[in-house]
Protein backbone atom coordinates (compact mmCIF):
# COMPACT_ATOMS: atom_id res chain seq x y z
CA UNK A 1 0.00 0.00 0.00
CA UNK A 2 1.44 3.39 -0.94
CA UNK A 3 2.47 5.63 1.89
CA UNK A 4 0.80 8.98 2.57
CA UNK A 5 3.66 10.96 1.02
CA UNK A 6 3.23 9.16 -2.30
CA UNK A 7 -0.52 9.75 -2.22
CA UNK A 8 -0.02 13.45 -1.49
CA UNK A 9 2.37 13.79 -4.42
CA UNK A 10 -0.07 11.96 -6.71
CA UNK A 11 -2.85 14.29 -5.60
CA UNK A 12 -0.72 17.35 -6.38
CA UNK A 13 0.10 15.94 -9.81
CA UNK A 14 -3.54 15.24 -10.60
CA UNK A 15 -4.56 18.73 -9.52
CA UNK A 16 -1.96 20.23 -11.86
CA UNK A 17 -3.23 18.06 -14.71
CA UNK A 18 -6.81 19.14 -13.94
CA UNK A 19 -5.79 22.81 -14.11
CA UNK A 20 -4.12 22.21 -17.48
CA UNK A 21 -7.22 20.49 -18.84
CA UNK A 22 -9.49 23.25 -17.54
CA UNK A 23 -7.26 25.87 -19.18
CA UNK A 24 -7.46 24.01 -22.51
CA UNK A 25 -11.25 23.76 -22.20
CA UNK A 26 -11.43 27.49 -21.53
CA UNK A 27 -9.30 28.21 -24.63
CA UNK A 28 -11.50 26.04 -26.83
CA UNK A 29 -14.67 27.64 -25.49
CA UNK A 30 -13.21 31.09 -26.16
CA UNK A 31 -12.38 30.06 -29.75
CA UNK A 32 -15.96 28.89 -30.18
CA UNK A 33 -17.16 32.32 -29.16
CA UNK A 34 -18.37 31.39 -25.70
CA UNK A 35 -21.25 29.36 -27.08
CA UNK A 36 -20.37 26.39 -24.91
CA UNK A 37 -21.19 27.67 -21.45
CA UNK A 38 -21.34 25.41 -18.48
CA UNK A 39 -24.89 24.48 -17.70
CA UNK A 40 -26.17 24.02 -14.22
CA UNK A 41 -26.00 20.48 -12.90
CA UNK A 42 -29.26 18.58 -13.20
CA UNK A 43 -31.51 18.77 -10.18
CA UNK A 44 -31.55 15.73 -7.98
CA UNK A 45 -34.46 13.42 -8.62
CA UNK A 46 -37.20 13.75 -6.03
CA UNK A 47 -37.25 11.01 -3.44
CA UNK A 48 -39.70 8.26 -4.23
CA UNK A 49 -42.54 7.78 -1.84
CA UNK A 50 -42.96 4.32 -0.38
CA UNK A 51 -46.34 2.70 -0.65
CA UNK A 52 -47.76 0.51 2.07
CA UNK A 53 -48.69 -3.09 1.38
CA UNK A 54 -52.35 -2.23 1.98
CA UNK A 55 -52.22 0.53 -0.61
CA UNK A 56 -50.59 -1.80 -3.16
CA UNK A 57 -53.29 -4.39 -2.48
CA UNK A 58 -56.07 -1.81 -3.00
CA UNK A 59 -54.52 -0.76 -6.30
CA UNK A 60 -54.10 -4.37 -7.42
CA UNK A 61 -57.69 -5.22 -6.49
CA UNK A 62 -59.00 -2.19 -8.38
CA UNK A 63 -56.94 -3.13 -11.46
CA UNK A 64 -58.23 -6.72 -11.33
CA UNK A 65 -61.78 -5.38 -11.09
CA UNK A 66 -61.22 -3.14 -14.15
CA UNK A 67 -59.74 -6.02 -16.14
CA UNK A 68 -62.61 -8.32 -15.16
CA UNK A 69 -65.14 -5.72 -16.31
CA UNK A 70 -63.21 -5.24 -19.55
CA UNK A 71 -63.08 -8.97 -20.27
CA UNK A 72 -66.75 -9.43 -19.35
CA UNK A 73 -67.64 -6.71 -21.86
CA UNK A 74 -65.54 -8.42 -24.54
CA UNK A 75 -67.07 -11.92 -24.15
CA UNK A 76 -70.44 -11.19 -25.82
CA UNK A 77 -68.74 -9.34 -28.67
CA UNK A 78 -66.56 -12.35 -29.54
CA UNK A 79 -69.49 -14.79 -29.71
CA UNK A 80 -71.33 -12.89 -32.43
Amino acid sequence: MPDTQTLKMALIGFRIEREKVQARIHEIEKRLGGRMTQSEPPAAAPKRRRMSAAARKRIADAQKKRWAAFHDAQKPAKRK
